[in-house]
């Protein structure tokens, strides 16, 4: 049987399985916000226990999240989580970790210096890249229009 571009579109979305979308928002929604609530428990128990500040608690918070996710990586649980949870483990700072972590632990067998140093950043360097100069233009059209 011969496929054209047509064709071949209309037999795969005859057999792809549907994806229960329903049960996948409330699923993010749920492991989101669970991450969430951790982050906000970490936040008091850093500001309350601790005595930190405001700032310090937050940016104890981001480095425990993102050490956890990076930890969960390493061993193979994240994507195991993730599998069920879908974007709710990717959203929050959760995923960039993953997403730096994957990279490098998966081209670990070719070295630190070419394996892991510069594989590490191949999903999220883009992100950062185009992150960076977005804030920049941004910032730039503020500075140009706020001025009097």
């Amino acid at each position: 049987m011969k496929f054209e571009k047509n064709n071949y579109k209309r037999y795969a979305k005859q057999h792809a399985r549907r994806s229960p979308m329903g049960k996948n928002c409330l699923a993010a929604f749920l492991s989101g916000g669970a991450i969430c609530a951790a982050g906000e428990l970490l936040y008091h128990l850093f500001s309350g226990v601790f005595r930190f500040s405001e700032k310090e608690s937050g940016l104890c918070v981001s480095l425990v999240l993102i050490f956890f996710a990076a930890l969960f990586t390493g061993i193979g649980v994240f994507d195991k989580i993730a599998k069920h949870t879908g974007a709710g483990t990717l959203v929050p700072f959760t995923g960039f970790a993953n997403a730096v972590a994957s990279p490098a632990i998966d081209a670990k067998s070719e070295g630190y210096v070419l394996g892991v140093g510069a594989k590490m950043f191949t999903v999220a360097g883009p992100v950062l890249l185009y992150g960076t100069a977005a804030g920049a233009v941004w910032g730039l059209i503020f500075w140009l229009t706020a001025r009097e």
